[in-house]
């Protein structure tokens, strides 16, 4: 057997294993007290399984357990145990809400472990004529701010079917397509098969989450596989392969969206803090009718095609013209924040009729 043909049978097994896990989430829900109820701020109507993320993080947890034990690969090992903390943290929650105090120390503490373990991060440079470079204890605390909110947003945007998983896998795909562009020994590293192998993870359980989605992610799903994009990202930086801003890119619908409708609802004078569902991108999945799956499916579709139409080149320039870094994140991100803006992000829904926008 080839060497690909046993590459792609092993993520073929990684993505098996993590549907098979998130299919016994699924016969079981309501004995593990993982079943979602609709309320006034959901995207969907009938109690739904939740969870279902918990396939991803056994099915990449062991894929990357036995990278670490193949390759000696120690930081791996502790990146993959921080990723468990903060998955018991997410399955306990959706089990039974815990406060968000506690939530938040946990992500804080396990970005903070992180930065730690990785250790020393390049510079981040500012170009396009202007000259700096954030280093020492500024890059950390921009780091850990930017990784808390990773989190934070990435579930907060687990809000329709299918779009957390397909997001995840397109930054990961794209990133090691980029890494393997840029420093072809890339491919022998743990670090980009272990991309590889949580991008087949998600798959599997996509098979589940497409719409209309026979079980959701759960925080379980969507803090690991936040927090393990965000430490590949860093690993990729730190390797030399990608830059911070061909990261920032690839993750510019989701960071777009949550930021604009967090900063909106923050004007607005409203409670910022508390769980909503006035993200453009749920306010779209509304406009379209049709049903859940209709619109979900739409959505979800449109992220795909913008993530891979016109975010994916502005990535690649910055991975070839590093200069002009600053300029295409700006071009890249201008429209985005334009359109989260035209679709209202943060804001009641303008075009419902009154009685519906109550209840929205």
């Amino acid at each position: 057997m080839s060497l690909l043909a046993t590459m792609m049978a092993l993520l073929a097994s990684i993505a098996l294993l993590a549907w098979g896990v998130s299919v016994w989430v699924l016969r079981r829900a309501e004995t593990l007290l993982l079943v979602q109820l609709p309320n006034h701020r959901s995207s969907h109507v009938h109690p739904t399984p939740n969870g279902g993320g918990l396939g991803i993080v056994v099915a990449g947890s062991l894929a990357g357990l036995g990278l670490v034990l193949f390759f000696g690969w120690g930081v791996g090992g502790l990146v993959l145990g921080l990723a468990a903390v903060l998955a018991a943290v997410g399955l306990r929650d959706d089990m039974a809400h815990l406060p968000a105090r506690v939530r938040f120390g946990v992500q804080v503490a396990v970005c903070v472990g992180l930065l730690v373990v990785l250790g020393d991060l390049p510079a981040l440079a500012l170009g396009g004529g202007v000259e700096y470079q954030v280093t020492g204890w500024l890059l950390f605390g921009l780091l850990l701010l930017a990784g808390v909110w990773w989190i934070n947003l990435f579930n907060f945007m687990d809000g329709i079917d299918g779009i957390a998983g397909m997001q995840a896998i397109f930054m990961l795909l794209a990133g090691g397509a980029m890494a393997m562009w840029a420093a072809p020994e890339a491919v022998h590293s743990p670090v980009w098969m272990l991309m590889l192998c949580v991008a087949a993870a998600t798959v599997g359980f996509l098979l589940l989450n497409w719409p209309p989605a026979k079980i959701f992610m759960g925080d379980v799903g969507s803090t690991w596989l936040a927090f393990m994009v965000f430490a590949l990202a860093l690993l990729c930086v730190q390797a030399g392969w990608l830059s911070y801003a061909a990261w920032l890119v690839l993750a510019a619908v989701f960071v777009t969206d949550a930021s604009v409708t967090l900063l909106t609802r923050m004007l607005r004078g409203e409670r910022w803090y508390e769980a909503h569902r006035s993200h453009a991108y749920q306010r779209l999945s509304r406009r379209w009718q049709g049903g859940r799956k209709a619109g979900h499916r739409a959505v979800t579709l449109l992220v795909v095609a913008v993530n891979g139409l016109w975010l994916a080149p502005w990535a690649w320039a910055c991975v070839i013209w590093p200069a002009g870094s600053v300029a295409f994140v700006v071009a890249a991100y201008l429209p985005l924040v334009l359109a989260v803006l035209w679709l209202g992000g943060g804001r009641p829904d303008s075009w419902l009729p009154d009685d519906q926008r109550v209840r929205s």
